[in-house]
């Protein structure tokens, strides 16, 4: 298939957040406001996919978050603004 260069896809990433009841009590349920809130203040939402998902099997070291297929762990409120700027790309406009 040949796309035009003046109209290239853009990548989406994927962001899950870990709920189970570890990482969701050690503070993905405070992650996950941040991410929204984050996603919504830069404009995200067309490129990057946010879900959820029961168990990363890491709960010693959570709370985790993994962003396309890179598993981070100890991830806190405080840290997600910084996290997310070094980790999410910036479409083009």
């Amino acid at each position: 298939m040949h796309l035009p260069m003046d109209n290239p896809v853009k990548p989406v990433q994927t962001l899950t957040i870990c709920m189970g009841s570890s990482c969701f009590s050690k503070g993905n349920n405070l992650n996950a406001a941040a991410i929204e809130a984050f996603i919504q203040k830069n404009r995200l939402t067309e490129s990057l996919t946010v879900q959820g998902c029961l168990c990363e099997q890491h709960c010693k070291n959570g709370p985790n978050i993994t962003i396309d297929g890179e598993l981070i762990q100890g991830v806190q409120p405080g840290m997600i603004h910084d996290l997310l700027a070094h980790k999410i790309r910036r479409q083009k406009s």
